[in-house]
């Protein structure tokens, strides 16, 4: 039986921009914009908002530059303009402490900005946002393209990874579920304490994660892992690998395919700020309604972490598990 005043209420619809603070604005700008080949739609008073070629919102990325290389914030879309103020009535009845975000970025309307409950990351929600036309230089004669493909060719932001202690883990990964809607997609436990969640990958859409979180390291919340950016194919990694031994760039790890989420990864770092990017491709969606997540166990789990290609250092002290910290509520 229909029931057509059934409200749902307030959801999520997908992580939808970054920001990230650089000591060096113009090699940064060069990284992203001139390598990567991301469209610059607005730059003023040192912030640029930059997004890939088939993003046709405003940015999801957000480039300022700052004395310190810290993630500023991590923005997600919700799926209606109203789901914004349900948001903040519901933390609001939590007692979670928020802020207004409103004009805190060229091109986005109303927002609000949290720090998750005991990962400490600060969240910023929001449903207006502008879709200009690119200038006619850099325009597709796709209609589903924002502009032309250029350089290694991001398409969009991917997902987001975030890590924290090791004795708040449990609590951050539950709030985003609980309280947001996040369905754990795929999951490891650290083998000698398993009741403790190592790493969880969760999504809103039928991606396998929009973002995944897991436990830093350092031991310590609001670190930030790396952010991904969508390119259209494996051969579009290989590429990407090929020429960027030719850069002063940091080269992280791969090219390889992780087991979980099975898509194609590369991992390098910007170098005007030192925050790691991830290049991937490929993937496989979730589309049962009915999903069980899927724990990933010691010996197996090196699978999970890389099926083939590369093989990730995340043994102790290992570079892979290096991370750059995130900002407090209030920047």
């Amino acid at each position: 039986m229909t029931q057509p005043d059934y409200d749902p209420g307030p959801q999520i619809a997908y992580a939808g921009s970054i920001g990230l603070g650089t000591p060096d604005l113009e090699k940064s700008l060069w990284f992203f914009r001139d390598l990567l080949g991301m469209e610059v739609v607005e730059q003023v008073d040192g912030v640029a908002y930059l997004r890939g070629y088939q993003e046709h919102v405003h940015h999801s990325l957000v480039l300022t530059q700052q004395e310190e290389a810290v993630v500023n914030s991590y923005g997600f879309r919700v799926k209606r303009k109203q789901d914004v103020e349900l948001f903040h009535k519901q933390f609001e009845n939590q007692g979670l402490r928020t802020v207004d975000a409103t004009g805190r970025e060229r091109g986005r309307g109303e927002a609000l900005r949290f720090l998750v409950p005991g990962s400490e990351h600060p969240f910023e929600f929001y449903y207006d946002i502008e879709r200009p036309i690119a200038e006619e230089s850099l325009r597709s004669k796709n209609l589903s393209n924002s502009s032309r493909r250029r350089g290694l060719g991001v398409r969009r932001l991917d997902h987001i990874n975030l890590q924290t202690s090791a004795a708040t883990v449990n609590q951050a990964e539950g709030w985003l579920r609980e309280e947001l809607g996040f369905k754990r997609r795929e999951f490891a436990r650290i083998p000698q304490a398993p009741d403790v969640i190592m790493a969880s990958w969760l999504s809103v859409t039928s991606q396998v994660h929009d973002i995944a979180i897991g436990v830093a390291a350092e031991d310590r919340p609001g670190q930030f892992h790396h952010v991904a950016f969508n390119v259209e194919n494996f051969h579009d990694i290989l590429t990407a690998a090929d020429q960027i031994r030719d850069l002063d760039i940091a080269y992280g790890a791969g090219p390889g395919k992780h087991g979980i989420g099975q898509a194609m990864y590369l991992y390098i770092h910007d170098p005007g700020s030192g925050h790691r990017i991830e290049l991937y491709s490929g993937g496989y969606h979730i589309y049962d309604p009915d999903w069980d997540a899927l724990e990933w166990k010691l010996p197996e789990l090196q699978l999970g972490q890389t099926w083939y290609g590369d093989v990730l250092d995340v043994g102790p002290g290992g570079s892979f598990l290096s991370t750059t910290p995130s900002a407090g509520l209030v920047p």
